[in-house]
């Protein structure tokens, strides 16, 4: 069983309240700050505004001419004691494949195109992240990442953008890199990138820093909403959400494009209730069971 330091609050200005849960970024810690801001939603409390969830934090908008500072902090202590037993963090959730052609050429030209804002100007950004992490073989690494269920943190950046970090997996194998040393101009949308521990999926063309490793075969944003996995929100991912990477060949990303193109695509997608109880005390095996079905 976990425990979690008490959280710190902060006013930021007129309208702001920020809540640090802890100072590093945890499993254990994200699912506190999701729990705690579906909390606050589901009372819709007179007076917020937003509420943005963080790797491990959040930040709440608020009308001070509707509530105050201080009622609005005593609501988040009381919500926050509540939400330090392990048994409360549970949420609605649900896992959905990302299709991916890992190498390709799409992402292995921009990493050319921007090799001197990069580290290793000789090698492409998937060997360097591959070899960054002891691997040596291509089909293990893409393994090792496509094994892996990695949880949308939180969103920002770019419409659409998300964090996703992996879990029931050891610290020393968590797949990391270290961003560009100067972020590019351009990045190709639906592009698969590694910074640090966190696996991102750009949502269009935009600057960027991460590590490009392969290309997504379906949109994680989509305005008209066309697609099953998208009828709650026009971004595919969510705090709280899983996403499971599957590696596919260019013969299979080109038909998934074209059923795209076509709108007739249907996203992989599993509901489920998360229980951070069950992760924080069996970790894989829970990971395991929650794919048995999928």
């Amino acid at each position: 069983m976990f425990t979690l330091p008490e959280t710190r609050f902060d006013l930021c200005g007129d309208e702001y309240i920020y809540a640090e849960i802890t100072k590093d970024m945890s499993a254990e810690s994200n699912f506190k700050a999701i729990a705690i801001t579906n909390e606050l939603r589901r009372r819709n409390i007179p007076g917020i505004i937003e509420i943005y969830p963080a790797n491990a934090s959040y930040l709440v908008r608020y009308n001070p001419e509707v509530i105050s500072p201080t009622d609005l902090m005593d609501y988040l202590k009381e919500i926050d004691i509540t939400k330090s037993n392990v048994s409360e963090l549970n949420f609605n959730s649900r896992i959905i494949e990302i299709p991916v052609w890992y190498d390709d050429p799409f992402t292995n030209e921009y990493a050319q195109r921007f090799k001197d804002r990069n580290l290793k100007h000789e090698i492409s950004d998937f060997e360097y992240v591959m070899k960054a992490n002891g691997y040596s073989d291509k089909k293990m690494f893409i393994e090792a990442h496509t094994d892996m269920l990695y949880m949308i943190t939180m969103l920002g950046f770019s419409p659409g953008l998300s964090w996703a970090f992996p879990l029931g997996v050891p610290q020393e194998k968590i797949i990391q890199a270290r961003k560009y040393t100067s972020p590019r101009t351009q990045t190709p949308g639906q592009a698969v990138g590694i910074g640090g521990a966190f696996s991102v999926i750009y949502p269009q063309n935009s600057p960027g820093s991460y590590q490009l490793i392969g290309i997504s075969g379906v949109p994680v944003y989509d305005q008209k909403k066309r697609f099953n996995a998208f009828s709650e929100s026009v971004f595919l991912a969510k705090p709280g959400y899983l996403w499971k990477h599957r590696a596919v060949e260019e013969e299979e990303y080109r038909k998934i494009v074209k059923e795209v193109e076509q709108g007739t695509y249907h996203y992989k997608v599993k509901e489920f209730n998360f229980s951070a109880e069950e992760y924080s005390t069996r970790k894989k095996d829970y990971i395991k069971q929650l794919m048995e079905d999928f």
